[in-house]
């Protein structure tokens, strides 16, 4: 196996691999001593395909994981922290919505059409493991709110899933550019509330299925 530097790194014969998928299991196998973390690298994206560590440590610490999920205390614990997940997670959905109208700056004319349109981008972009910009912590709030609501313009009222792009370094970007600047225009119409030719919009044809039937015509 090789580590991060390459080189080949041998694993001792009495230790195992525990696959991924108990958080809490693999932390403490960490924490109680040396592992060996096995990480696969494709492209940009990084998946991890479990931990080596003493065989019987991980039976040791598997047997007491065990125990504890059996406990009822413990279970009321969990019980109560998956709810104040879900809480914030719908707090987050929220004000993540409320960015997105923030931005949008919609004329209040086409309240509704911005409202619509940042419940759709914030129903796509905030779930946990969406793998949307909306996930990130490393840019602030009405950043991230721009950048969803850029990207989910680009894919539901461009053909940008369907052109095909050279496979030429800055291309891809190049394009996501000018789509952008297009879907600035579009923007800009909404936002200075003159009147818009929704049969021709591409904007609004998106979002009519979302639209309560009495506002379309």
């Amino acid at each position: 196996m090789l580590n991060e530097r390459g080189a080949l790194e041998l694993v001792p014969d009495d230790w195992d691999l525990l696959p991924p998928g108990d958080a809490a299991l693999s932390r403490r196998i960490k924490e109680d001593g040396p592992t060996i973390t096995v990480i696969e690298v494709k492209g940009r994206k990084r998946f991890s395909r479990g931990i080596w560590a003493p065989a019987a440590r991980i039976a040791a610490l598997r047997t007491e994981r065990a125990a504890e999920c059996k406990d009822p205390a413990y279970l009321r614990r969990l019980g109560a922290s998956r709810q104040r997940r879900v809480a914030a997670e719908e707090d987050y959905a929220e004000d993540f919505t409320a960015a997105v109208v923030t931005f949008l700056n919609f004329h209040p004319q086409h309240a509704l059409l911005a409202d619509t349109l940042a419940r759709l981008i914030g129903a796509h972009a905030t779930p946990v493991g969406s793998g949307t910009v909306a996930r990130t912590r490393r840019i602030p709030l009405p950043a991230r709110a721009e950048a969803a609501t850029i990207a989910w313009l680009r894919h539901q009222t461009t053909g940008y899933d369907r052109m095909s792009i050279p496979r030429e370094k800055g291309r891809r970007r190049e394009v996501r550019r000018m789509l952008a600047q297009r879907s600035a225009q579009m923007l800009g119409q909404y936002r200075s509330g003159q009147t818009v030719d929704r049969a021709r919009c591409p904007l609004y044809s998106a979002l009519v299925p979302a639209l309560p039937t009495r506002t379309i015509g």
